[in-house]
């Protein structure tokens, strides 16, 4: 799609007029969201510019929120964001089916580790004892939402792993071990940029914000039975707090 010519020496910047094309084109639905721009050579070649013209106006459209840039994929027009509610019974299936999107989790992996200081704080066990570690990438309609870091009781939960192995829900995994319910009791939100493997399983900007939630779940009769990190893609979640 082409538009108007960019109006040079008129006192607007032009990485400001190429942003505000875009941001047009999007507007008038022009581009759909999760369709993927003409790479940064085709708008250079497009609007007469250079390089890093064009990357400024992406740079602008990506901190607004219009669009997404994926490392070594390109640029996105920005989905609409998941509503993800933070309850006393957060399950990630249910809430990703509530906003009427598709769910689905991928296993990065399971070993044990040895619980540091706030670990075993939280999981009221022994500092240096060995605890479940899994890392769980959590995707609706094939988009990663939220990468999770689950820490669960051993021996308790030693049978989480193998069925882990097939089945990639944490509530199968702490029901195989003997917890068939249990429920959130509290929650520490902060917001950070990612680490470079956090930015790439999220398929985001390494300088785009990531919101954390770390979260302790206890079974019925209140015992811990899950620490976890969980790390979300801002720019495709906001975090619901649930009394």
């Amino acid at each position: 799609m082409t538009g108007p010519p960019l109006a040079r020496g008129q006192g607007v910047a032009l990485w400001r007029q190429i942003a505000a094309a875009i941001e047009g084109e999007i507007a008038q639905g022009a581009k759909a969201a999760g369709e993927r721009l003409p790479t940064e050579a085709a708008l250079t070649a497009r609007f007469g510019v250079n390089r890093h013209t064009v990357r400024r106006a992406l740079e602008d459209l990506e901190a607004r929120g219009l669009i997404r840039v994926e490392q070594g994929r390109g640029a996105f027009v920005a989905e609409d964001v998941v509503d993800y509610r933070l309850g006393p019974r957060t399950r990630f299936s249910e809430l990703v089916r509530r906003e009427n999107r598709e769910p689905a989790g991928r296993i990065l992996r399971i070993g044990e580790v040895p619980a540091e200081t706030q670990l075993a704080e939280a999981l009221g066990i022994r500092r240096g004892r060995l605890v479940l570690r899994i890392d769980r990438l959590g995707l609706a309609n094939g988009r990663p939402v939220v990468l999770g870091v689950h820490h669960l009781p051993l021996p308790r939960c030693a049978a989480a792993a193998e069925v882990l192995g097939t089945n990639s829900s944490i509530t199968a995994a702490l029901e195989a071990s003997g917890i068939p319910d249990y429920r959130r009791q509290s929650s520490r939100i902060t917001a950070r940029l990612p680490t470079p493997e956090e930015a790439d399983l999220l398929q985001q900007s390494r300088s785009r914000p990531v919101l954390v939630a770390e979260s302790l779940n206890v079974d019925p009769e209140g015992q811990p039975v899950d620490w976890t990190m969980a790390i979300y893609a801002a720019g495709r979640v906001q975090l619901v707090v649930e009394p």
